[in-house]
C-alpha cells in the first residue's frame, strides 16, 4: 500500500507520458528516417541515403523559400523587438490609460494567423485597401502594390507578422521592465541620469535573458508561419513569397514527395535546434552556476 501511494502520480503520468512521447519524438524520427528513403505518395521503408537532401538543395524553389525565410526572420524580430521595447517604456512610465493601451497593444495576438493574413490582404490589396483610399481621397499617383509586386510581396508578410506579434512582445518587456528594483532606478535619477540613459545604460542591459527568450519565441513563430503565408499571399506571385512551411506542404500534398518534404521539415527541424539547443544549455548552465 505504501509503494503504491508513493508511487501513484508516476503510475497516473506515464501511460500520458508514453503516448505524448510516441507522437513527438517517434514521428520526428520517423520523419528522420523518411527523409533517407525513395518515399514518394506513400512511405517507402528501403534506405536510400541522402539523395533527397541532395535533390533538396539543387532545388531552385527551396533556394527562394530560405531566403524568403532568412529575410522575414531578421525584419519580424528586429522590428518585433523595436516595437515591443518602445511600446513596454511607454507603459513603464504609468500612464493613465495604461490598461486601455495595454488591450488594444494585446489584442492582434489573440487573432489566429489566418485572419491577420486575410485582414492585411484586404488592407494590401491595390484594389481594396491603402492605395484605393490613398485615390479617393486625391492622391492619384500613390502607389502601395507590394501584394501584387514579386520583389516585395515578401515584405507584406513582414508587416503582417509585426502587427500581430509586437504587441506580445511588448507584454515580455513589461514584465521584465516591472521585475527591475526601482531602488536602482531612483539612485540613477539621483546621479543626475535622463530616462534615456536609465533604460539605454542600465535597465535594457540588465534583461538579457528577456532578449533571448523573445528572440527565441520569434524565431519559433517566424519558421512555423504557415498560415500567415497561405492567407495572404499563398506563396505568390508565383513562388515570389515562399517559406520552408509551405515548400514543404505543397511537397507532401501536391507534389506526392514525401521523402524530399521530410527533408525539407528536418532542415527545418535543425535550424530551430540550433537556436533553441545553445539557449536552454546557456540557461541551465546559469541556474547551475547560482
Amino acid at each position: 500500500m505504501f509503494w503504491l501511494k508513493k508511487n501513484l502520480p508516476k503510475l497516473v503520468l506515464t501511460p500520458s507520458l508514453g503516448i505524448l512521447s510516441w507522437f513527438v519524438y517517434g514521428f520526428i524520427f520517423w520523419t528522420i528516417y523518411i527523409s533517407f528513403t525513395k518515399s514518394k505518395m506513400l512511405p517507402r521503408y528501403e534506405f536510400w541515403g541522402i539523395d533527397q537532401y541532395i535533390r533538396l538543395w539543387k532545388m531552385p524553389r527551396w533556394h527562394v523559400a530560405v531566403e524568403n525565410l532568412l529575410i522575414f526572420t531578421v525584419l519580424f524580430i528586429i522590428l518585433c523587438i523595436a516595437i515591443g521595447i518602445l511600446l513596454s517604456i511607454l507603459l513603464d512610465q504609468k500612464i493613465r490609460a495604461e490598461g486601455f493601451l495595454r488591450t488594444i497593444y494585446l489584442y492582434p495576438m489573440a487573432l489566429s494567423f489566418i485572419v491577420t493574413g486575410t485582414a492585411w490582404k484586404w488592407v494590401l490589396n491595390p484594389t481594396l485597401g491603402i492605395e484605393k483610399f490613398a485615390h479617393d481621397m486625391g492622391f492619384e499617383t500613390f502607389k502601395f502594390d507590394w501584394l501584387v509586386t514579386p520583389e516585395m510581396s515578401i515584405y507584406t508578410i513582414v508587416i503582417a507578422g509585426v502587427w500581430q506579434s509586437s504587441g506580445f512582445i511588448m507584454a515580455i518587456f513589461l514584465a521584465g521592465l516591472r521585475s527591475v528594483d526601482d531602488e536602482i532606478i531612483k539612485a540613477a535619477k539621483i546621479d543626475g541620469a535622463g530616462i534615456f540613459s536609465i533604460y539605454s545604460k542600465i535597465i535594457l542591459p540588465m534583461m538579457r535573458p528577456v532578449f533571448m527568450s523573445a528572440i527565441v519565441i520569434l524565431v519559433h513563430l517566424s519558421i512555423k508561419s504557415y498560415d500567415l503565408i497561405i492567407a495572404l499571399t499563398s506563396g505568390g506571385p508565383g513562388i515570389s513569397s515562399d517559406m520552408p512551411a509551405v515548400f514543404m506542404t505543397t511537397m507532401a500534398f501536391h507534389r506526392s514527395e514525401v521523402g524530399l518534404a521530410s527533408a525539407s521539415a528536418i532542415m527545418m527541424f535543425l535550424t530551430v535546434s540550433a537556436i533553441v539547443v545553445p539557449y536552454l544549455y546557456s540557461e541551465l548552465k546559469r541556474e547551475d552556476a547560482r
